[in-house]
Formats: structure tokens, sequence, C-alpha cells
């Protein structure tokens, strides 16, 4: 395996890791807290829009305690709310001050949440907010041996920075005022929308070019087996450089290695760690578009794509290639350094589609026995990551690595992502790599194979395959909007739908053991005119045809 092929199956890896599709939880259910009567809400985040000296502040983002009343859903229906500081502190003692209606700042500490929501409750304030020690956000919860707290106020823990920031504008002597309230997220948001619609649109433009190359290198293959039988050997073996064909094996080991690689990634999340990261994802993302580009340009600058030079450790590179990838490197290096702009995520995805596409065009599934296992291998990653891992490390892998959490950064690069811009929290919906790529192996098979054996839309494979994945995708995102934007495993839904109508449809249409096991249609050696015998003696040599006893001659 040469230089090229090697970095691309490295790329395969490196870019599939991310599996799952997320949205940003705002609501969620933890069995893990305790749960009793009047202890028994879900947790939410809450806005916290502030005003200082009656001027708009910052807005911070809190967690809603498992006990109080609940937030109200709508701004308009929240009130502003003068803050003052407890005395004491803590509040873990009677207080010294009445708040007549005010929302108290108070420190975490030295006694239960309940406690302090009960003094809270107790010297008239309409709300507390309780300032972390950290600047993470924890949930507060009942005792297991407390009997119902019965608490009527909302109680909001802030991490440190926010409730320390509130603090010292009150010691400073301003007025603060705040608004809490927890808005709902959308049902369907237009970004979801675009994600999806890029998803299947990168999968069908890197199946038709697969199959488009596929077919020119077939009809090729033909001429030189018509005009030179005798260098059969010769053409087999160059007509197959540049294309890396996967096996079992290999399909089998990239779970393993990919699990590997997500462990590294997630114990070594950090600032640095992303940066090494978006590196490489440069390094692919350049040659994904250089690639792409050529392809496109070579259309219309057919000369300068067919002559070469020679350039030191490349080898041989066409003009047309010289002439698209200074301005790939370039596109990449002004992504890099204005990756946290807010039209940043343009650029990543432009970088994304096009390594996806590259990858799909130069690794190869076989057979639909290779597309079987390594589909099964990634549906069982990518429920184990996502799901199951939780009961080792505490916390979903994938999903912790594919938000960039503990790097400082908004997520990692080998993601798909769009803005949600009609949810009030924001953010971004994202679909991994290995989402689009390890179903678009076998989804450009089934176009290849469709080609080959001369079906159209209708009889062939390849419309049912992208409509499976369309509607597995599709089911994806209802199941992320109806668990308040858990992360989901895409392949737990695009695996079955894409796979288990690719195999039904080829038992019942009699193609399955063909595609099983040769992954091409039987074709008649047109350029054969020899009796039987010659044809066992000769062509079993040049050929490499296996022909059966008392059947048709076929290739």
């Amino acid at each position: 395996m040469d230089r090229r092929r090697k970095l691309w199956v490295g790329l395969l890896l490196f870019l599939s890791v991310p599996c799952s599709v997320l949205g940003g939880d705002i609501a969620h259910d933890d069995d893990l807290a305790p749960k009793q009567p009047g202890c028994e809400n879900v947790f939410v985040l809450v806005k916290v829009q502030t005003w200082i000296n009656d001027q708009p502040g910052s807005e911070f983002v809190g967690v809603g305690a498992r006990f109080g009343t609940l937030m109200q859903s709508k701004e308009k229906h929240a009130t502003r709310t003068n803050l003052s500081l407890a005395e004491p502190s803590d509040f873990c003692t009677e207080p010294k001050n009445k708040l007549k209606g005010d929302v108290v700042l108070v420190h975490r500490g030295n006694c239960k949440f309940t406690k302090k929501a009960s003094v809270a409750q107790y010297a008239g304030a309409e709300a507390m907010l309780v300032i972390n020690y950290h600047k993470e956000l924890y949930k507060m919860v009942c005792d297991k041996s407390e009997p119902n707290p019965n608490i009527s106020i909302p109680a909001v823990m802030l991490p440190q920075d926010a409730g320390g920031s509130l603090e010292k504008s009150i010691r400073s002597g301003a007025k603060v005022a705040v608004q809490l309230y927890s808005p709902e997220r959308p049902l369907v948001d237009t970004a979801e929308v675009f994600l999806w619609l890029m998803a299947v649109g990168t999968i069908l433009c890197a199946s038709y070019w697969s199959a488009w190359t596929s077919r020119e290198a077939a009809i090729e293959h033909e001429k030189l087996l018509k005009d030179a039988p005798d260098e059969v050997l010769n053409v087999e073996e160059t007509g197959s450089s540049g294309v890396v064909d996967i096996n079992t094996t290999s399909a089998v080991l990239f779970v393993v290695i990919a699990s590997c690689f997500l462990i590294l990634l997630y114990k070594l999340m950090s600032f640095w760690f992303v940066e090494l990261l978006v590196v490489l994802f440069c390094i692919g993302g350049v040659e994904g578009l250089q690639t792409c580009l050529v392809a496109l340009l070579s259309r219309w600058f057919k000369r300068a794509g067919e002559s070469f030079i020679k350039v030191p450790f490349f080898g041989a590179v066409s003009y047309l290639t010289l002439a698209v990838t200074p301005f790939c490197i370039a596109f990449a290096v002004v992504w890099a350094v204005y990756r946290r702009i807010s039209f940043a995520w343009i650029g990543q995805d432009i970088l994304g589609i096009a390594l996806i596409i590259t990858v799909l065009q130069i690794v190869r599934v076989p057979n639909l026995k290779v597309g079987t296992v390594l589909l099964s291998c990634a549906f069982l990653y990518d429920i184990f990551w996502v799901f199951v891992s939780k009961r080792w490390f505490h916390e979903s892998v994938m999903i912790v690595v594919a938000r960039g959490d503990r790097s400082g950064e908004d997520g990692i690069p080998m993601l798909l992502k769009i803005p949600r811009m009609f949810d009030p929290w924001g953010g971004y919906s994202i679909i991994g790599f290995g989402d689009i790529l390890l179903p678009g192996l076998v989804i450009a098979f089934v176009l290849r194979y469709d080609w080959a054996a001369k079906k159209n839309l209708r009889s062939g494979y390849f419309i049912w395959s992208m409509t499976a994945y369309g509607t597995g995708l599709l089911i994806t995102y209802v199941s992320l909007n109806l668990m308040d934007g858990h992360g989901q495993p895409a392949l737990l839904y695009i695996v079955p739908f894409t796979l288990g109508t690719f195999l039904a449809m080829g038992k019942k249409r009699g193609d399955l053991r063909n595609l099983w096991r040769k992954g091409e249609p039987e074709r008649v050696c047109p350029h054969v005119r020899l009796t039987q015998e010659e044809v066992l003696s000769i062509l079993y040599v040049e050929c490499q045809c296996f022909i059966p006893a008392r059947e048709s001659l076929l290739c």
C-alpha cells in the first residue's frame, strides 16, 4: 500500500470517531439523583438576564434545582426582580435582613441546599441563586432521608465566575436586577433540516463520483482487454491504483482502533490537543478540497489537468493541482485562524464535506459482506460509547469528546455543524463525520453495482438505500428533539434502515448471494471466442476468470 493510500486509511479512522448527533440539551432527568415528594423536578437550564443600574448587563446560564417551583418558560411572563446579597452569605442560619420579594444571592457550602432555600423562603425571597465554588454547574438535590422540604420558590445554581461578577457589582454599590426563565426549544429547527440535506447531499455526490470513475475505469479496462489480452495482469494491477478496498478484518480492526483513539481523545482532551486536531483536520481538508476542485475544474481545463510536472517528495503533479493547492491551503489557514468567529462553521463544513467526498472516492467496500461487517461493528461502537460508556466513565465518552469538554473550544473540528437560528438557547446542531462516511461507503457500493448491472433507478438498489439512509437520519433528529436535545447515536437508527433495506431487497430479487460474495454482476466476456478447452487453459491464467463446468462462460 503506497503512502497516499495509508494517508487516507488513517484519515478514515481519524474522521470517523465522533459518530453522534447533538443538539445541546436544556432539560434532563437523572436517575442517580434522589427523587421524592417535593423534590422531583426535572433539571433545566435557566437564563439569568441581568440589569446593572437599569442598563442591560450580561446573560448567565444556571441550572434549576430538583426542588422548588418551576421556572417560567417565556421571557414575557418572567418578572425583573432586584438582587440582594444573603446575610450571612451561606444562609445556613437565621437571616439578618428581610428581602421583601428580592432574589437572594447565596454562597454554596456549610449546609444542605434545601436548608438554604428554606431560610431564603422564610426571609421573603422571590427566588434563590446559589454561587458554586467551581466554574462548572452542579445539580442541587435533596437528601434521601429528608422529608418533603416544602420549598415554594425557585432555586438556581450559578457557576463561580457568573455569581462572583454579580456579587462584585452589588458590593460596589450598583443596583442589580435579574430575570429568570427557562425557554423551551422549538420542536424542529431549520439547522436540523439543512444538516439533513448536507448529509444526504454529500453521500449523493460522493456515490455518483465513485460510480462514474468506476465505470470509466471498467470501460478502459474492457478496451485494453480486447486489444491486448496478453497484458491483462498488468492492466488489473494498474486499474486499481489510488483505490483502497477494505476487507472484513480491517472493518473489525477499524472499530478497535477507533475506540482506542476515542479514549485517547477523552483522556487527553485539552486546548493544545484540540489545536493538534485542528492541524490534522486542515491537512486532510486541504487534500480533500484540492481533490474535489481538480476533479471539477479538469472538465474545463483538461490540458492543465493532463500535463504533469515532477515535484520532489510528491512525484508527478498536474499543473491544475499546482494552481489550486495554494488556494486550498489559504482557505484552511484562514479558517483555522478565525474558527472562533460566528460564521466560521461555513469553512469547517466546506472542508469537512470535501474531505468526506474524497475519502468515499478512494476507500471502497468491495462487497456486501464487508459492508455488513463494517456497519454492524460501527452500530455497536456508536451505542457503546454514547450510552454504555456512562457505566464506566460516569458520562458519555462520545458526547464529551464531540462537545470538546475541558478543552475551552466549541467542539472538535471533525463535525458538520450549523447554528440553531431560531433556538432561544442558540448553539449548534452537529453530526459526526462517521454518520455520513460509514453508511456512505455502502451506499456508494450500491450505486457502483447498479451501474455495472445496467440497472435504472427504479430497478436498482441505490434510490432505496438513499431513502433508507435519509429516513434513518430523520428519525435520529426526531429522537433528538423528543429527548430534549440529548446526544443520540445516529448509527443506531441509520444502520438498521440502510442495511436492512438493502439486505431485504437483495434477498427478494435473488441478488443477495452475488452481492454478498462478489459485489459485482455476472458479465459475459465479450472478447472470448475460443473453445471451452482453450478458455480453461488460457483465460484462467490471463483473465483469472473462474468458469464452473457445464455453465456459460463468465468473467
